[in-house]
């Protein structure tokens, strides 16, 4: 297939690229820096240098292309700022699935994450509301997943991967990343907030996999959703930090976690990492 890979060189999309190219695609693979081309072109892209904030200038690139999947995996997460992550899968998702429309491509596959839930008692499943509602700064994350989702919906066909909170090298929960050091200030708490977790390399094969799936929203994160009190002592012993401190606080509502029932039932998928416990110790090393 004609597959067009926005978000080519972040943490999932550099994964992303030689399992699109293996599996014999023609892939176009978009970046804003130039010097990101060679290495696109190493493993087998066709690169492509344009902003997807420039609706111009992506149209005219997507329509080059000729792409029949169009895959989103845009973030803006480099300087840890939430609001303009949140503009760009607002913006920026708007003028990729309008160049995708407008290019004739029959289907989108885009990256969403499974905290955007609103509050209950059990793992959230797809059909669960989002927390639109929602106070502070989360308020942005989630009306920023809802409208980049309200978009997506709007091919032929279309497939939203709600990642769960990713991990492996090159994540914020990298050895050398921002929550290792938060790790290591003390800043995580062990707590009973709920969390999902789903290593980077699950990640990128799902998405492979979403090429074929049926349309909808899917949970996608490894079998275990975990309290911080669980997961917080077992990441801080694995990238050498001291025990985190503890809070017996509430937990917050919407930090529920997420099921993963619909991938590995109705769609067949199977993390290679199935919990963050066998996970961590191996992923979360210096390499």
């Amino acid at each position: 297939m004609r597959i067009l890979l926005a978000g080519s060189t972040g943490v999932v999309g550099r994964r992303l690229v030689p399992l699109l190219v293996a599996e014999g695609h023609h892939v176009t693979a978009l970046t804003r820096k130039p010097e990101r081309v060679p290495g696109l072109r190493a493993a087998g892209a066709h690169p492509a240098v344009v902003d997807v904030r420039d609706a111009g200038a992506l149209a005219a690139t997507v329509r080059d292309a000729e792409p029949e999947v169009v895959v989103h995996q845009l973030t803006d997460l480099g300087a840890a700022d939430l609001a303009a992550n949140s503009e760009l899968r607002v913006t920026g998702t708007r003028h990729l699935v309008d160049a995708a429309l407008s290019a004739g491509a029959r289907r989108v596959v885009a990256q969403s994450i499974a905290w955007a839930y609103r509050g209950g008692d059990d793992p959230a499943d797809e059909t669960t509301p989002f927390d639109l509602d929602a106070p502070g700064p989360r308020a942005g994350t989630v009306r920023g997943i809802a409208a980049l989702e309200a978009a997506v919906r709007e091919a032929p066909e279309w497939v939203v991967l709600r990642y769960g909170m990713l991990y492996g090298p090159d994540t914020w929960f990298a050895p050398d990343g921002l929550r290792a050091a938060d790790a290591r200030a003390g800043r995580l708490v062990a707590d009973g907030d709920v969390t999902s977790f789903l290593h980077v390399d699950d990640a990128a094969a799902a998405a492979v996999a979403a090429l074929g799936w049926p349309s909808g929203a899917v949970n996608v994160c490894d079998d275990e959703p975990a309290a911080a009190r669980d997961w917080v002592p077992a990441f801080c012993a694995a990238v050498g930090a001291p025990p985190p401190p503890s809070s017996e606080a509430p937990r917050r509502a919407w930090a529920r976690g997420a099921a993963n029932r619909v991938a590995r039932e109705e769609l067949g998928w199977t993390p290679m990492h199935p919990s963050w416990r066998a996970g961590f110790p191996l992923t979360a090393r210096p390499r």
